[in-house]
């Protein structure tokens, strides 16, 4: 969502500034995101996931556009990021042994795509 926020913004002939407040705000939006791909598979619900932040993203150019500002640079919020995510429990972090990926439609999901 950051890297398509910017891209959206320089596609409007926005100011590099511009550029890194699209990026900072679509960021800020998904800080609590975890990864728990279902089988270990991106199609649930990762690709439905890129599809919403889409909209974030095209959210974040356009307030950037009309002068919204990030109260904190877009340096600051990708190393935040990092922060966040290195304090993810290694659960959450793409291994699917948490979150969706436990459920049981999930590990009925598993059961067919890896049978033993």
């Amino acid at each position: 969502a950051g890297m398509a926020a910017a891209a959206l913004v320089e596609l409007a002939d926005g100011t590099p500034a511009m550029i890194g407040t699209a990026a900072a705000l679509a960021i800020k939006n998904l800080l609590g995101l975890v990864c728990d791909p279902v089988a270990g598979l991106v199609e649930v619900p990762c690709v439905k996931r890129n599809g919403f932040t889409t909209v974030v993203a095209m959210t974040a150019a356009d307030m950037t556009l009309a002068g919204v500002e990030s109260v904190i640079p877009v340096d600051e919020v990708i190393a935040a990021m990092n922060e966040i995510g290195r304090a993810l429990p290694k659960s959450l972090r793409e291994t699917s042994e948490a979150g969706l990926a436990v459920t049981p439609t999930a590990k009925a999901i598993e059961k067919r795509v890896y049978p033993d």
